[in-house]
């Protein structure tokens, strides 16, 4: 393999905002049970295990759910509890590697390839890793293990939940040939439907299939696929992750139906954000706005202007321009406004890694 060769450990907790509340709640455990989504309009926010099966899941509508299942509890969100117990688990990646790189508050990457205990074998440190967490918190967690952040986040699903999967670099090829490319991180429904429809199912499929030919059918995401059925992800561990973009939005408790009433939201929802990115000292060329409809449909509309803006008047001003770009498809449940393309920054350089390491998985 003639790219990078790391040892990276993808964490990721298991339905952690529901097993904390069935940890803090007795009566909850062995039940299922959503966090959020309890209002007339809520959004399940988590699922626990025993919830899923009914088909449960997060980003779906409380009302939804209960359809689905009709003794599930809803729990109201702990953001503060879910935090705190968030940084007990960071604590432990610590004792371990620097090099640890937060996706969530319950999931994160860790480069391990040179880590502060002088371990060998990467698989080991993720044992010890989720044994500490259980210890430290009762709460249990998941691992991948593998060459690099793609391979690491695949094999952390597939023995879930409280499981864990190593995929070392001689079984990395024959692994994502018999791949089902729904399992592939960075394939979602639709882009794994239209693969389906061109008869792509695998692996294998996918490798058969030329650069020019994915990036035809997929725009830049070709590319993407292209390299990572060949094992290929060389992007870094970064321990300070810089935001992308910054954003706030609202959910309505009644659908809104006309623009003039969707200005004034606008002008509320631009104040939060103003709020948010004082606080990050940024400011950005490209303004993107949200708009989720009645029917769950989300869609977004951005516009790159020629200079930096981090004024909430003129962040509101490109907002109501892309609110009036084209005719609402349906009355609106939800808006959202974020401003990204920001400043570059240098960042932290990952200290380089050893040309000969002991591969050992």
């Amino acid at each position: 393999m003639d790219f990078p060769i790391r040892k990276i450990v993808h964490i990721d907790m298991d339905a952690f905002f529901a097993s904390v509340e069935q940890l803090d709640n007795p009566e909850l455990r062995g039940k299922p049970i959503a966090v959020g989504g309890g209002s007339e309009r809520g959004v399940v926010a988590a699922a626990s295990y025993e919830a899923r099966p009914f088909g449960v899941r997060s980003a779906m509508s409380g009302r939804q759910a209960k359809k689905l299942c009709p003794e599930l509890i809803f729990v109201p969100s702990n953001g503060a509890r879910y935090r705190e117990v968030s940084g007990q688990i960071r604590e432990i990646f610590h004792q371990y590697t620097d090099l640890v790189e937060p996706l969530s508050l319950d999931e994160a990457y860790l480069d391990v390839t040179q880590n502060k205990k002088g371990m060998i074998s990467a698989t080991q440190i993720a044992e010890e890793i989720r044994e500490k967490i259980q210890a430290k918190t009762k709460l249990t967690a998941s691992a991948g293990i593998s060459i690099n952040k793609f391979l690491a986040k695949v094999a952390s699903d597939y023995n879930k939940p409280n499981g864990q999967k190593t995929i070392p670099p001689e079984e990395v090829l024959s692994f994502l040939e018999v791949l089902d490319i729904r399992k592939f991180h960075g394939i979602g429904k639709v882009t794994a439907d239209k693969m389906y429809r061109l008869g792509i199912y695998t692996g294998a499929d996918l490798k058969k299939r030329s650069l020019d030919a994915l990036t035809e059918k997929f725009g830049k995401s070709g590319g993407y696929y292209y390299h990572v059925v060949r094992g290929i992800h060389t992007s870094e561990v970064k321990p300070t992750r810089i935001a992308k973009s910054v954003g706030a939005e609202r959910t309505f408790t009644k659908n809104l139906s006309s623009e003039i009433y969707m200005e004034e939201r606008l002008q509320e929802i631009v104040a939060a954000l103003q709020k948010r990115m004082g606080k990050k000292k940024v400011a950005g060329k490209t303004v993107t706005l949200k708009i989720k409809y009645a029917d769950f449909v989300t869609q977004t509309r951005s516009k790159t202007i020629p200079f930096y803006i981090s004024d909430g008047s003129l962040i509101l001003e490109e907002a109501k321009k892309l609110l009036y770009q084209e005719k609402l498809q349906d009355s609106v449940r939800l808006l959202g406004v974020s401003l990204s393309n920001f400043k570059s920054e240098k960042q932290q350089q990952s200290p380089p890694m050893e040309e000969q390491l002991k591969l050992l998985f």
